[in-house]
């Protein structure tokens, strides 16, 4: 069903904020704010920007699909209050915010804020040499906005200090008025490629996964009268932990659908590290609702210390995963350490919003990988022709309706990502999967990252949940590296759990329990920690070249 009127996020924020003045929206440290309190300064920062001359300049129906018509502010933040300001403020004042990689190196860093033309950067202390270092080399960037931080470096010269700007007054031209055609911009991770600005309608992204269209329903909102009745009958009941970095976008994502339903989210103290601990001891403070984690990457040292007992959690009801794979061996573990609670695997995309999921609860049996799609999410045929009907097999998994525009000043790469099937766009961003005859989605993996082994395509995940079967893997990333007979050949990147080991023999033993032995690693190659994303996914890149390392070394 269509929605009768085209949402804006910051009108979003702004109509709850108006319905729940006093109501929590978020705590972290020793910031408690309600809605009331976080608009005003939103709107501060929002004044701000717009006094800077930035703003929206071309409308939406004058552009191309991968073309912008706005000024581009980089969020270079890690979590706290000011992401989701900064973020709102920016939609308020037509300013197209994008997520920034905190872990990015100059080199990588540079190139994302010459490839969005970045006018204004909202950024952390702690990264004001980074910043420092690469700014001459910035000609677009105009506009710096330094928020204070434990590092205590020193304001970087021309930069403005975050909450010297959260009561600018309106400027003397007045504000713009936020559209739903304004932009929604998140950069993909760029684990296997470049990463690329995703262009969305804040329309369709409010939609596809930001609260728009209630989880589990086909029916979305209507007007802001129901946003505002959405918010008022839930009013701070719904509770998300933020663990996952706000620079991802299943964590900004989770974080609207909060703020839709009237909702707040928690943040642990400790933003550089991950501290179980007290990560456990603030769920437990607060009672929070939910979890979301990001893969095994997250979820083993929040279970380590849930099996320790030494909390009452009694208050939480679920704990979500998204954006990596969940082992089945560590969902068995959090359902056997807390046999009260659902767990909630979510399959989605940069490209797609949320797709399809799955949901396990102690005493219920559900496939690995395999999951309920939406209305709008299908399978399409290999050669990008047809949309498959159950039992049919293997291709592309798809979604239409809500979905973006394109990427950032790339026509070609757009194309082929949103191709036009039968007179309808879809998004096929390369994920491979199988449709069911019950009209159920497996999922096989993202084509980049499959490995073609001697006529054979193995999906690095697939081989990824096989090895972390066995008890004593802690964290496991599977690639590809040449082989004269092969072609190419699995190798598996093992971090084991402290004090535990297994030989060659025992990974591989545990893996023909579920995978084909032409799936088999064909090594094993240990590592003290396997690298991943500050959100928790794999970094394929370094693990083909630790792979090939392998292979070098062993000749």
């Amino acid at each position: 069903m269509s929605s009768g009127v085209s949402f804006d996020l910051s009108s979003v924020f702004h109509t709850v904020a108006t319905t729940l003045p006093d109501s929590r929206v978020l705590v972290w440290r020793n910031v408690d704010l309600t809605y009331a309190q976080m608009d005003a300064r939103i709107d501060g920062v929002a004044h701000y920007l717009t006094a800077q001359g930035l703003g929206c300049h071309t409308e939406r129906d004058q552009l191309q699909p991968h073309e912008s018509g706005q000024d581009h502010l980089g969020l270079y933040l890690r979590n706290g209050n000011e992401y989701l300001e900064a973020m709102v403020a920016g939609y308020r004042a037509r300013v197209a915010p994008f997520n920034v990689n905190y872990r990015y190196v100059e080199e990588e860093l540079l190139y994302l804020l010459n490839d969005s033309k970045a006018k204004a950067l909202v950024y952390a202390a702690e990264f004001a040499p980074n910043v420092a270092a690469i700014r001459d080399q910035l000609p677009e960037l105009k506009v710096l906005i330094q928020v204070a931080d434990h590092s205590g470096n020193d304001l970087l010269p021309g930069a403005v200090d975050y909450e010297s700007i959260i009561s600018t007054p309106v400027p003397a031209g007045g504000m713009p008025t936020p559209s739903g055609d304004d932009l929604y911009i998140l950069y993909t991770g760029g684990t296997t490629g470049m990463p690329k600005g995703v262009l969305w309608r804040q329309h369709d992204i409010f939609m596809s996964a930001m609260g728009g269209r209630p989880f589990g329903s086909d029916t979305v909102l209507q007007s802001y009268d129901d946003l505002t009745e959405q918010a008022r009958t839930n009013a701070g009941v719904r509770t998300v932990l933020m663990i996952p970095p706000l620079m991802h976008g299943a964590a900004q994502w989770a974080a609207f659908n909060m703020i839709s339903t009237g909702g707040w989210v928690a943040i642990p103290d400790d933003v550089d590290h991950m501290n179980a601990p007290a990560v456990m001891r603030l769920a437990e403070r607060e009672r929070v609702l939910s979890i979301p984690v990001v893969g095994d990457a997250i979820a083993r040292p929040l279970l380590d210390e849930i099996e320790t007992g030494r909390y009452d959690l009694s208050g939480l009801v679920t704990i979500s995963n998204g954006g990596a794979p969940l082992s089945p061996t560590v969902r068995e573990r959090l359902l056997a350490a807390l046999p009260n609670i659902m767990v909630l695997d979510a399959v989605g995309a940069s490209e797609t919003g949320m797709q399809m999921t799955t949901m396990a609860a102690k005493g219920v049996d559900s496939k690995a990988a395999t999951f309920t799609p939406q209305h709008d999410t299908a399978v399409i045929s290999t050669d990008l022709s047809t949309v498959l009907q159950p039992g049919d097999g293997e291709g592309w998994l798809a979604r239409r309706a809500y979905v973006p525009l394109g990427y950032l000043n790339d026509p070609e790469k757009s194309a082929r990502t949103f191709p036009t099937i039968d007179g309808v766009r879809w998004s096929v961003p390369g994920d491979r999967a199988r449709l069911l005859a019950d009209g159920q989605i497996e999922l096989l993996g993202r084509d980049s990252v499959t490995i073609n082994s001697g006529g054979e395509k193995i999906f690095a995940e697939e081989v990824e949940r096989a090895v972390a079967s066995h008890p004593a893997v802690y964290d496991v990333v599977v690639a590809g590296r040449p082989s004269e007979r092969w072609g190419s050949e699995v190798v598996a990147i093992v971090q084991f759990a402290e004090g535990r080991s297994a030989t060659d023999k025992e990974l591989a033993e545990a893996c023909r329990a579920h995978i084909a032995h032409y799936k088999l690693p064909k090594a094993f190659v240990r590592t003290d920690k396997v690298l991943r994303s500050p959100a928790g996914k794999a970094d394929y890149r370094w693990a083909k070249a630790l792979a090939a390392e392998s292979a070098a070394a062993q000749g």
